[in-house]
């Protein structure tokens, strides 16, 4: 019998969940969104990609390289680490740092819930700990912490360097830090997730060609106008964001990644919100993204319903880092693509944000939906 985990003591593992969930839920993540853009400088249609990637764009640890996908197929020898190399060169420099500091330009969001959760977690060896143990007091009970095997090869990689063996609780405190480190990472896609959304409704409530329009985050659809409620029998249906301005709607579903089950999604969403409308008039809607993988773009780009396309605007963060991506070799899909972005199926974030700014400006009655 060993404590639970949610109480080994002495680093961020160590916080219960509701600290953890505290770390890396909506208020806190508001709240450290709103410190970056007090510091940052001023938000543009031009520079708003730029915040993006700063606050959710991480460095993959496998190949300490920034991520633009899968780990697995990313790694050296397979073709996604060459366009992870033109990928990682690109944002360094257009963010004005080396390739090997671009660590501390992003991941913002991330390295200070991380903070926010080591400071929030329990420290020492808490009354509660040492009550569970007691029980057990003087039977050698292994301590948290430890893993023989991760210390054996901690203990074979560096012995020719130690001049002593190290305490058994120094090596404990190592391992419970590695362990902590991978922990920390599970937690990312859930930051990524619904932090993707609030950075973007964050970055159009400070533009201000945005003012009078109101941007939801995560609204049940019946909320918004013209749109009924699902019947008792079927799951609420909510949008991720929801761009308002007098009688004009946009619908925006935005996914960092999309992955198969998405793209599926992505039509059973939409004929729910069809159903749904009450008004009997247009509404926008809107894929905003940061997928690099060429089919699923080219994808999003040509599905249709019925006789339009299921789109109205596809977004991708950057395109010209897509087109990078693709600069060198061939992959299924990257010729389709391009073609796209030279037409502005596949369109930036800033040309979306500045369309919708020009939807705004006098004798322009609602915002644009092609």
């Amino acid at each position: 019998m060993t404590p639970p985990a949610d109480e080994h003591p002495g680093s961020p593992a160590a916080a219960p969940q509701g600290v953890i969930a505290r770390a890396f839920g909506a208020e806190n993540r508001a709240r450290l969104i709103g410190r970056y853009f007090e510091q940052a400088r001023a938000i543009t249609t031009a520079n708003a990609w730029q915040h993006v990637y700063r606050l959710l764009l991480w460095i993959d640890r496998t190949t300490a390289l920034a991520h633009c996908y899968e780990s697995d197929k990313a790694q050296p020898g397979r073709p996604w680490y060459a366009r992870s190399l033109a990928f990682h060169d690109w944002v360094s420099t257009q963010l004005g740092v080396a390739p090997a500091g671009l660590a501390e330009e992003v991941d913002w969001l991330f390295r200070e819930a991380v903070r926010d959760l080591a400071a929030r977690a329990v420290a020492g060896r808490t009354a509660a700990y040492e009550r569970q143990r007691a029980v057990y007091s003087g039977r050698a009970f292994p301590e948290p912490g430890e893993d023989p095997e991760l210390t054996a090869i901690i203990r074979e990689a560096l012995a020719r360097w130690m001049v002593s063996e190290p305490p058994a609780e120094e090596l404990r405190t190592l391992t419970r830090r590695i362990h902590t480190y991978l922990a920390q990472e599970n937690k990312r896609k859930n930051l990524v997730g619904e932090g993707f959304e609030d950075v973007l409704a964050a970055v159009m409530r400070r533009l201000p060609s945005f003012e009078g329009i109101d941007v939801r985050t995560r609204v049940v659809l019946h909320e918004l106008p013209g749109f009924h409620a699902s019947p008792p029998t079927e799951k609420v249906k909510k949008v991720d964001l929801a761009l308002l301005a007098g009688v004009a709607r946009v619908l925006v579903t935005a996914k960092w990644s999309v992955r198969a089950d998405r793209e599926e999604q992505f039509m059973s969403d939409f004929q729910a919100y069809e159903r749904l409308e009450s008004a009997g008039q247009d509404f926008g809607y809107v894929l905003v993204t940061n997928e690099f993988d060429a089919a699923r773009l080219r994808a999003a780009c040509e599905r249709r319903r019925q006789n339009a396309p299921l789109f109205s605007q596809v977004v991708h963060i950057s395109p010209a880092a897509v087109e990078v991506v693709y600069r060198e070799g061939s992959a299924e899909g990257a010729s389709a693509v391009r073609q796209h972005i030279a037409s502005g199926r596949l369109m930036s974030l800033q040309a979306w944000l500045e369309s919708i700014g020009a939807g705004r400006r006098p004798g322009a009655s609602r915002l644009p939906r092609k």
